[in-house]
């Protein structure tokens, strides 16, 4: 079986790098890797054993559907494997999924762990990144058997999945409707499984994701947010993000006005500063935030 790596990337030339030379340590190497480049410049990549191409996608935004879809339509494997660009490979992933691949025509999630701030500074060391990784609390781990069934769209998490490209491209792909952050996952978790295709947990197929400050609840993405839900409902029926949604809500950012959120205010210093994931820690949670928040919802309701 052929396989194409798919990642996109913006302005992450350090991540980038580290993936790369964590695919060309792989204990079966990829037949290439394809790069949707959601900036003006290509990148300046290590040296492989395998051919990288770049697609250039261009700097207006971060059109995250699109570019997944680009990468896939312009890969020439029979199996892809995509990789969000802090997602550093374990050697290992390419192989198992590979060992999968094969038997089912499924979508298939690998395990994830998160590193903290400079894990990486001293360059690629597995065995430092198996001790140090965590698993993200609001996560289901890995499975006891080689695969698991997800029966809940809503957990497909775009960051390190593989499937057959005959299977993704006859899905359609991502919903490039889903402009900027938010949504395109749930709806492709939900197309996927709508047509029949099972979602499957992977035991192995291992990334560490690289630390990097970010905000949970995504506040800095406020406005993509509202627009990817209100899609998602004119597409399914009903709202999804539901917990970001009602964290805004709780914040005094957005209330649901006939049917619509609506934007109430900007985004402030101390909005940030409650979503901000901290420099301790690996990752940033929407369920702390939540919890603090509806903590303080009597006094918020008051004012």
């Amino acid at each position: 079986m052929t396989v194409s790596i798919c990642t996109l990337a913006h302005d992450r030339a350090a991540h980038l790098a580290n993936v790369v030379r964590a695919l060309d340590m792989q204990t079966t190497a990829p037949d290439e890797l394809v790069i949707a480049v959601m900036q003006a410049d290509a990148y300046d990549l290590p040296e492989t054993r395998f051919p990288i191409r770049q697609i250039m996608i261009g700097a207006d935004g971060i059109p995250l559907a699109a570019a997944r879809n680009a990468a896939a339509r312009a890969a020439q494997g029979e199996q892809l494997i995509f990789l969000d660009v802090d997602c550093i490979p374990a050697p290992s992933l390419v192989a198992d999924y590979l060992a999968q691949l094969g038997a089912v025509d499924a979508v298939l999630m690998g395990e994830v762990l998160y590193l903290p701030s400079g894990a990486t500074a001293e360059g690629l060391d597995f065995a430092r990144f198996a001790a140090l990784g965590v698993k993200h609390s609001e996560r289901a781990g890995p499975p006891v058997e080689a695969l698991g069934d997800c029966t809940d769209y809503r957990c497909f998490w775009s960051l390190n999945f593989a499937m057959r490209r005959a299977t993704f491209l006859a899905l359609g792909g991502f919903d490039e409707r889903y402009v900027g952050y938010g949504g395109e996952d749930t709806d492709f978790g939900r197309v996927a499984m709508t047509a029949g295709i099972p979602i499957h947990w992977v035991r192995g197929a291992r990334v560490y994701h690289q630390y990097h400050p970010h905000h949970m609840p995504p506040v800095h993405h406020v406005d993509s947010v509202i627009a990817n839900a209100a899609r998602f409902r004119d597409k399914w029926g009903h709202f999804t993000m539901e917990h970001w949604l009602k964290a805004f809500t709780l914040m005094g950012l957005i209330t649901l006005r006939e049917g619509e959120h609506v934007r109430l205010r900007t985004v402030s210093e101390e909005d940030l500063a409650l979503t901000r994931q901290q420099v301790d820690q690996p990752y940033a949670s929407t369920s702390v935030v939540l919890a603090q928040l509806e903590a303080r919802a009597p006094a918020i309701a008051a004012a």
